[in-house]
Parts: C-alpha cells; structure tokens; sequence
C-alpha cells in the first residue's frame, strides 16, 4: 500500500469515526425534541457534518496525526482520565438540556433569531480554530500526554503565535455557542460548567508542559496568554 493509499485510509478512519458520533448526536436531538421539525437541531447537526467534512480533506495527508488522534499513545495523563469521564457526560447535558427547552419545553426566555444566529457564527469561528491548530500542531493529541514515541516538540506556528492552547480556544466558543445554536438560554448552565473544566485541563496541561517538554518554557515566556489573549 501507497503512502497516499494509506493516508486516505487513515482518513476514512477519522470520517467514520466522526460520522458515528454524529449519528448519536443527530438521534439524541431529535429523539430528546420528540419531533423531527426542529430545525435549530438541523442547523446544529448540518454544522457538525460540514466540518467533519472540513476536516477531513484539511488532515487526508496527515496520517501521523490521524493515527495519534484515532489511537493516542501511552502516557496518557491520570488527572486527563477523570477529565474525559466527567466532560463527556456535561456535554451531552448541554445538548439534552438545550434541545428539552428549545425543541419541547419553550421555557422562558425565549431566545431571539439574532441570537440563534450569532450563535452560529460563534460555532463555526471555534470549530474553525480547532481545524486550524490541527493543522498547524502535528503532535495535536486527543489526550494530554508527552509524545516522545513521536518526537514531540513544541508548535509556535500558525495559532499558537497568539496562545498556547488555541485548541481550547475553539471549544471554548463553540461550547458557549453551541446552546445559542440550539435555540437555548438553559443550555448555558451545563455549557458554563464544561467551560470550568476545560480552564481546569487547559491550566493542567500547561503545568505539564513546562515541567515535561523540552522547549515549551520558553515558549510560554515570549507567547503569555493560555487560553484567551491579554487576559489569560
């Protein structure tokens, strides 16, 4: 098998990946709503599928990173462990609360067209940056790990010129958007605790970082902000 070959592979891999946990997204918006003409939940969905599309043909020749992303390797954090046992259920609150007020419930307030609106652009800017740093950071892991089976190295390009973790830059945003997008004020309850945690794991990460991987110390001295410019 070809490089290129193998790389489309790969690919397909994290597509089909990404396509089976749009399919339990798409299923718990709609079975949640209870009806199929929630449209905030089409344009919630249609947006996940365009950019596993996006990121698909953005990291088709990219396959070290597809195979760390599919598969991370050992050393994987203890504290990361808890983090991904606790962020994945917040998520699916976000989504079931914000579905149960704008597709069944209507509780008050009712959120403005403008609104749902913004919240779509917001969307689309975080998920854009996470494809970005994706690009641009090759050792752009799934979990919190030093990479040394891969050489890892420290990445000062493209996004992280302006923080040091724009990938969760990006799922800042679209997790603050993502009720918004659904048509919700409640949503913003589960989505403001997630946003706890990915401060908590972006300030452990960055612990670990300067403790653990060559070079990174420095880069924290000349490129300051974690996570949100001039503030954090």
């Amino acid at each position: 098998m070809n490089d290129k070959s193998h790389n489309e592979k790969l690919g397909i891999k994290l597509v089909m990946k990404s396509i089976s946990i749009f399919i339990v997204f798409l299923a718990v918006t709609f079975i949640t709503a209870g009806r199929l003409d929630y449209w905030q939940g089409w344009v919630f969905n249609g947006l996940n599928i365009f950019f596993i599309l996006v990121t698909y043909i953005v990291l088709i020749d990219q396959k070290d990173l597809i195979k760390e992303r599919l598969k991370p390797g050992k050393g994987m954090k203890k504290w990361d462990r808890v983090y991904y046992a606790v962020s994945t259920p917040i998520f699916f609150a976000i989504l079931i609360v914000s579905v149960l007020d704008a597709g069944r419930f209507y509780w008050k307030p009712i959120v403005p067209l403008i609104i749902i609106f913004l919240g779509i652009i917001m969307y689309s800017i975080g998920q854009i940056i996470i494809i970005w740093s994706k690009k641009t950071n090759k050792f752009f892991s799934s979990v919190v790990r030093i990479q040394l089976d891969r050489k890892h190295k420290v990445c000062s390009d493209g996004p992280y010129r302006f923080v040091r973790h724009p990938g969760y830059l990006g799922g800042l945003i679209f997790t603050i958007a993502t009720p918004f997008v659904l048509g919700s004020f409640w949503g913003l309850i589960p989505a403001i605790i997630a946003i706890i945690f990915v401060f908590g794991r972006t300030y452990l990460e960055d612990k670990t970082l300067i403790k653990e991987l060559t070079g990174y110390k420095d880069y924290a001295k000349k490129v300051r902000y974690r996570l949100i410019p001039f503030i954090w």
